[in-house]
Parts: structure tokens; sequence; C-alpha cells
């Protein structure tokens, strides 16, 4: 009979029956009424054949790989579609700014509507704290170690290394030195410890944090600012500056060698007058003052061979001090324009809001306005001067006499003393 067709073909196999053979027995157990007994003695027959399901699609993807391990990845199924951090976080964004967007639209409409004034922006806050941000030269092997073990500093580590391909910690703590110093590097390494001392702060007195009325950085130190100031996110942030970094590094590169040249002990008409005679004597080197850090403490940008020029003249004058800084670029001059124009299209990249808190500017010297002026007016920072004494002078003129400096060493420190000793003496420092 069929049946014992079937069972012989069964016992006697050790592999499955060929498909037509399979589609006869099924249609003869279909006609007796023993389907569920011929299936049940083919799985037993083959239970011991391990099954393999068919893997995700992402299973060789990197970042799905990354974000959440090869054995959870292993473990989905097919039609699986997992969420990731970054599409989560872009939609939010997205979302966020089309209500704001919605907000502002409403609220001027009302406005208009009812024939009053259009609504003005939030006071900013007031009280005497504010937090500064240093600038590249204060980097130093060691950083971040005291901060590394904070949640959010893990956090900011995290995404720091996914935006910059390198691991930042490893390099702050470990060095070496040369590569510290690089300007590919060092920018994000102070960018991070900055906001990293910011949480050490927070951990340590939170209400000094929520206090704070104002704030401002020197050069890469401004970026710091605006994210604390939240004016920026901190991954936004992070991407800005690695462009930033490269591409002045680029521009170091181009043209015929040029650097930086500290001078102090003269005043400005001085330092201005040497500049000149230089750019005179050398028809196309550049030659210009880059950076107005403390009074009679500034620094030349321009072409090395200028540098030189400068260097003597304004030993002759007197300077008590005359000597090249070690940077690989004439920073805040034309010569950065090709970084300033990648730095154009990285921000036009990220998402500018206005700040929470005041933010003051290193090329007016005074607050940004909006998110408007600050997108506007940090690409014309690596090409003009940074006033970073009139900086200073306006913050503590508005009353912000308690000044905290976030980030390794004690650069801001040593200018404030020179605008105010009272401010100095109450002036604080908070490493990373």
């Amino acid at each position: 009979m069929a049946t014992d067709e079937v069972r012989t073909d069964l016992g006697r196999r050790a592999h499955p029956p060929p498909s037509d053979s399979l589609t006869r027995a099924t249609r003869s157990f279909v006609r007796q009424g023993n389907v569920r007994d011929a299936l049940k003695k083919l799985e037993k027959k083959y239970a011991s054949v391990k099954k393999i399901r068919e893997p995700h699609a992402m299973i060789g993807d990197w970042w799905t790989l990354y974000d959440y391990g090869l054995d959870e990845v292993r473990e989905w199924k097919v039609d699986y579609k997992p969420s990731f951090p970054e599409e989560a976080k872009r939609a939010m964004d997205a979302e966020e700014r089309k209500a704001a967007k919605e907000r502002r639209r409403k609220v001027r409409a009302d406005a208009i509507a009812s024939g009053g004034p259009l609504p003005t922006k939030k006071a900013p806050a007031q009280g005497p704290v504010a937090f500064l941000f240093p600038g590249q030269g204060s980097q130093a092997v060691g950083m971040l170690s005291e901060t590394k073990d904070l949640p959010a500093v893990k956090k900011m580590l995290e995404t720091a290394n996914k935006v910059l391909g390198y691991d930042l910690l490893k390099l702050c703590n470990e060095g070496p030195k040369e590569d510290l110093d690089n300007t590919i590097y060092s920018q994000p390494a102070l960018f991070v410890a900055g906001l990293a001392a910011v949480e050490k702060l927070r951990a340590e007195n939170p209400k000094l944090v929520e206090s704070v009325s104002a704030t401002a950085g020197l050069s890469l130190g401004e970026y710091t600012a605006l994210v604390f100031s939240g004016a920026i996110s901190f991954e936004d942030g992070i991407a800005v500056v690695k462009v930033r970094a490269e591409s002045m590094a680029e521009a170091a590169k181009l043209g015929d060698p040029h650097g930086m040249l500290s001078i102090v002990g003269l005043g400005d008409d001085d330092v201005e007058a040497i500049c000149k005679e230089v750019r005179d004597k050398m028809p196309g080197k550049v030659c210009q003052v880059a950076n107005y850090l403390f009074p009679q403490g500034r620094v030349v940008s321009g072409h090395k061979a200028a540098l030189e020029e400068a260097q003597k003249l304004a030993t002759t004058k007197g300077a008590l001090k005359a000597v090249n800084v070690a940077v690989s670029g004439a920073f805040h001059t034309s010569l950065m324009a090709p970084a300033r124009d990648a730095l154009v299209e990285a921000l036009d990249k990220v998402t500018i809001s206005d700040p929470a808190i005041p933010v003051y500017s290193n090329v007016t010297g005074e607050r940004f306005a909006d998110a408007e002026e600050i997108r506007a007016l940090l690409p014309r920072q690596l090409v003009e001067p940074v006033k970073w004494e009139p900086t200073l002078k306006t913050m503590i003129a508005a009353g912000k006499t308690q000044l905290h400096e976030l980030g390794p060493g004690a650069q801001i420190k040593a200018m404030v003393k020179r605008l105010d000793n009272a401010v100095w003496k109450a002036f604080k420092n908070v490493a990373a």
C-alpha cells in the first residue's frame, strides 16, 4: 500500500526524498487522512539537522554592529527594523525646528494682527558670574584625566570619537605632545576639555553653573562657549571644530611659510607702525595684528620673512618680548581665506539657535545679537583680528566680575591680571 511504501522510504533513506516522491506520498496521506503522522515522522527524522535562519540584511553593516553589537544583530528577524540614535536625533531636531518656526510665526502673526509691537527676545540673565574658555596653546598631555569618568563626559567622548575617527581620550591622556600640539588634534581636544570642565563644576556646584550670566572663548574657545550657551549642539560643534582645525592646517601649508609673532611691551601705535613698515619693505607680504590679548600684549600674523623683520623692529623699539608662537600658520589673517570657505560650508550643515545666555564675539568684542550673527561672524573670525582685550573689558564693565576659566592651563587668568587686579584676585580656574 502507499502507506507502507512511504514508511519503508522513511526508514531507508538518510536524506529527504525528492520533491516529486514527497508530493506523491503527501497526496497519498491526504487521501488516507494520515498527513499529521507523516509530518511528525519527518520532523523526528530530521530533528538533529541544524536549522539556519536567514540573517538580517544589516549583519554586515559596520555602524549597525558598532551601535548594537554582533550578538544582538544575530538575533534580529529578517524583517526587523532597527532604530538608530542619529536618525532619531535628526528626526527630533527636525520636529523641534519645525515646531519652533511655527511658534515664532504664530507669535509674530498674532502680534501683527493685534496691532501691537513685535515680540522681543528674552532678557539676558543678570549676575556677576561668567565662563571663559581658552584657545589653542593651553593644551597639555594629561587633559581630561580628572573628568573622564563623569557620565556626561563619557558620552561626549563617545560622540567625539565617532566624529573624529580616533580615540581623543587616549591622545589627551597619553600624547605624544607633538600630536596634541598639532592644530588638527589640539582644537578638538580643547573644545571637549572645556565642556568637560563645565561638567566637573556642575557635579561639584550645580547652582554656580546655573548662575552663569555670560560666556566667551578665545579663538577656538568661542566654539566651546557657543555650545555651553546652547546655540550649537555638542555633536554639531565637534563636527564644525574638526573642519575648522583641518582646514586651518591645510591653509597653513599654502604659499610661502607663515606664522605668528608675540610682541609684549609696546603700544598699539608702535605695533601698527612696525607692521606698516614691514609691508612697505616687502610688498605682497602679510604682516598684521591678529590678536589683541591684553594691554601691550599683541600677536602679529603673517609670512615668516615679514615676521623676522617685525621681530627685529620690535626689539629695536624696546619690546619686552618678541618671540615666535608655536603655531603652524598665520591665523586670523587673509592667509586663512581657504579655511574660512570650508568653515562656511560646514556651518551651513548645522543648526544654530539664539544662545540662552549672552555670548561675546571675538570679531566685535560685543555680544552676538542672534543666531544669524553667530553664523555670519564665525567665518570672519578666521581672517580678522581677535579682539580679546576689548571683550574682557566689556564683560567686566557689564558687571561680570566673577570669572571662571574652564579647561587646561591658566592662559586667560594671566591676561586678566593685566586688566583688573580685583577681578584677577577673584578669578577661578577649573581644570578638566
